[in-house]
C-alpha cells in the first residue's frame, strides 16, 4: 500500500518506518527542511533501540522517503496518518492547530479517495472537528476520518509497534476499515486483536489507557512515601500486590515522578475535557497533584540531610531522561529537580547516556555534563540517582566511594537492594525503604 505520514515525531517516525517494514511505500513529510534533509542523507534524528536498523534497511530498499513537500507526500496515498503534535496549551487543553492546519491544507489538494487517519493523540471529537474541516472544500466521498490512537512506550516503540498488545480503530465506515485491516494485518498474525468501535470510543481509549497508567504510578508513589512514614518495605509491598492476577506486577515501581511526552500530556488533556464537560475528576486531579509533589522528593530529601548547608555542595546526577532507553526529556523530574539545586546555591555534575545535549540546550553552563557515570562522581558531594539506566545497576561501589567526597547516595529509582546498599560504606537514601546508615 501507499502510505502517507504527514510529521516525522517520535510517533511519525516510528510509524513510517515499521510501515515500510511490511512492504508498504511510505513518504513522510515534515515542514523541517534541514531534518528532511539529514533523513534524505540516512540519519535518524531521534534515539529509539532497533529503529535505526529498520530505517537503513527499507530507505535503502526505496520504501521509505522523505520530503518537504505535502502534496507530492499525499497524490498516490491511500492513507494519510496525522502524527502531528498537540502540545498542552496553558490551560491543559491539547493544542489542535497543526492537526486542523494540516487537515485543512489537505483539502485544498486531495483529489481521489483517501483514508485521514488521526495517530497523534488528540480530545474526544477530535475527529469530527478533522471531517469538518475536510468538508469544507471536498465532497464527503473523497475521505473517511479514523481515529487510531498509538500505544507505544518510549525505549521499545519498535516492538510495540511490529508486535502490539491490540490495535485500535475508530471508524463508522466500512471502505476505510476494510483498507485499516489490510494494513494491520501483517502485525496481528499471532492473533492479537483489532478492535474497531466508533471515532470518540477510540480518542477516549488512549486517553483513559495512559491516564489510568499514570494512576498507578502516583497511587505507588504515595504508599511509598506512606511506607516510610510506618516503616514498611515499598519493594515487598509492590510483591505482594503485583502477585495478584488482579492488579499483575506492571507500573508499581515508585520514584520520582512520571515524566515524558505522554503522561502528563494526557492526563491534563483529559482532566480538561472533563471540565469541558462539567465533570469533576477528582482522581485525576490528585495524581497531577501526587505526582508534582512527587518530583520535589528528592530535593526535600537532600534538605533534610544537608539542611542550610546544600548551598555550595556539589551534586552528581546519574540519569536525565524522563525513562531509560530514550534521549526525550519532556517533562522529565530531572528538569525540576536540576533547577531547583541551582536555586539552593548547589553545583550539578550529570550523566546521561543519551539525553544530554537536549540538558545542554536548557541549562546551557549552568551544570557540568560529564562524559561517563564516573566522571560525574569526582568532587562530588553526594550522588542522586534520576533515571534507571542498566549501566547504572551494577556499578563500582569502591569506586564511587573513592570519587565522591562523601559517601552519600541518594536513589531516586530504588536501583540497588537494602541487603546490598548494608553491606557498603554509604549513607543510602531511596523511595518508600528505610534509610541504610554507614556500616561502622
Amino acid at each position: 500500500m501507499n502510505i502517507a505520514i504527514v510529521g516525522t515525531g517520535y510517533v511519525g517516525l516510528v510509524t513510517g518506518t515499521c510501515f515500510a517494514e511490511t512492504g508498504n511505500h511510505v513518504i513522510c513529510v515534515d515542514i523541517n527542511e534541514e531534518k528532511v534533509r539529514q533523513m534524505q542523507a540516512g540519519q535518524v534524528p531521534i534515539y529509539e533501540p532497533e529503529l535505526d536498523h529498520l530505517f537503513e534497511r527499507n530507505a535503502q530498499a526505496g520504501r521509505l522517503k522523505f520530503t518537504t513537500n505535502l502534496a507530492e507526500a499525499i497524490k498516490d496515498a491511500e492513507i494519510i496518518f496525522l502524527a502531528l503534535p498537540t502540545p498542552p496549551g496553558g490551560d491543559g487543553a491539547a493544542d489542535l492547530s497543526y492537526v486542523m492546519g494540516v487537515a485543512d491544507d489537505l483539502s485544498k489538494i486531495i483529489t481521489s479517495y483517501k483514508v485521514i487517519v488521526d495517530k497523534s493523540t488528540v480530545p474526544v471529537g477530535t475527529a469530527e472537528k478533522v471531517h469538518a474541516i475536510l468538508a469544507k472544500n471536498l465532497d464527503e466521498s473523497l475521505f473517511d476520518v479514523v481515529s487510531n490512537p498509538e500505544f507505544l512506550r518510549e525505549g521499545v516503540a519498535v516492538e510495540d509497534f511490529m508486535k502490539p498488545d491490540r490495535v485500535v480503530i475508530g471508524t463508522n465506515s466500512e471502505r476505510a476499515r476494510d483498507l485499516m485491516k489490510k494494513l494491520y494485518m501483517p502485525f496481528v498474525r499471532q492473533g492479537n486483536p483489532i478492535y474497531f468501535m466508533d471515532e470518540r470510543s477510540a480518542e477516549m481509549t488512549k486517553y483513559a489507557a495512559n491516564s489510568y497508567l499514570a494512576t498507578r504510578i502516583s497511587f505507588m508513589n504515595e504508599i511509598a512515601n506512606l511506607c516510610e512514614r510506618v516503616g514498611a518495605n515499598v519493594d515487598a509491598v509492590r510483591k505482594g500486590m503485583g502477585s495478584d492476577n488482579r492488579i499483575g506486577k506492571r507500573f508499581l515501581f515508585p520514584g520520582i515522578g512520571y515524566g515524558g511526552s505522554c503522561f502528563p500530556k494526557d492526563v491534563k488533556a483529559l482532566a480538561k475535557t472533563a471540565e469541558e464537560y462539567d465533570f469533576d475528576f477528582k482522581i485525576l486531579k490528585s495524581v497531577m497533584q501526587v505526582n508534582q509533589r512527587q518530583k520535589n522528593r528528592l530535593v526535600e530529601k537532600l534538605e533534610n540531610y544537608y539542611g542550610d548547608e546544600l548551598k555550595g555542595k556539589t551534586i552528581a546526577l546519574w540519569g536525565l531522561s524522563f525513562k531509560p532507553n530514550t534521549d526525550d526529556i519532556r517533562e522529565a523530574p530531572s528538569l525540576l529537580i536540576i533547577e531547583q539545586l541551582l536555586e539552593l546555591g548547589a553545583k550539578v555534575q550529570a550523566f546521561d547516556p543519551e539525553a544530554m545535549s537536549h540538558i545542554q540546550q536548557i541549562f546551557g553552563d549552568k551544570i557540568t555534563l560529564c562524559e561517563n557515570k564516573y566522571e560525574a562522581l569526582e568532587g562530588a558531594d553526594a550522588l542522586a540517582i534520576l533515571t534507571e539506566w542498566n549501566e547504572f545497576r551494577t556499578p563500582d561501589f569502591e569506586k564511587i566511594a573513592s570519587l565522591l567526597n562523601s559517601k552519600v547516595i541518594f536513589d531516586g529509582r530504588n536501583l540497588y537492594s537494602l541487603e546490598q546498599m548494608r553491606e557498603q560504606p554509604f549513607y543510602y537514601e531511596s523511595i518508600g525503604r528505610a534509610t541504610v546508615h554507614p556500616k561502622a
